[in-house]
């Protein structure tokens, strides 16, 4: 798969009926995955999005997500996600995007199997970082 860039947006709570909409408006096939199938199922979060992916026929991919109500940020809500299979550039956006950056979350596996890390880059851009399929 090809490496692609796109917004990636949270939600305080209402990811599944804002992506429902989005899909209404732009068409297309839309994943919802919950925090329960990730293992979170006696958690408050646990009917929430934890990811979802629209891809239209227009080739646009918006992700978005449910996030705790006091990590939510409205006006300042939106991230940019790098994702694909190729581990060497992934990576090495990566390193160049998380030098001098503030890391939340290092790049490693994560519990629904891909490699995956986060940063806010010296401007103040969020960046998400997904290598599927690696070992890590």
């Amino acid at each position: 798969m090809a490496s692609r860039l796109n917004p990636y947006i949270t939600f305080a709570g209402d990811a599944r009926q804002a992506m429902e909409f989005y899909k209404e408006v732009f068409g297309g096939t839309l994943v919802l995955n919950t925090y329960a199938e990730f293992g979170q199922k006696d958690t408050p979060m646990a009917d929430k999005i934890m990811h979802g992916m629209l891809e239209t026929p227009s080739d646009f991919t918006l992700m978005g997500a449910d996030t705790p109500t006091d990590d939510h940020r409205p006006g300042n809500n939106i991230s940019v996600s790098l994702s694909g299979d190729d581990d060497a550039e992934l990576r090495g956006y990566w390193d160049k995007l998380s030098a001098g950056a503030s890391v939340t979350v290092p790049l490693e596996k994560q519990m629904w199997g891909d490699v995956f890390g986060m940063c806010t880059d010296r401007f103040g851009i969020t960046w998400m970082v997904n290598i599927a399929g690696q070992a890590g």
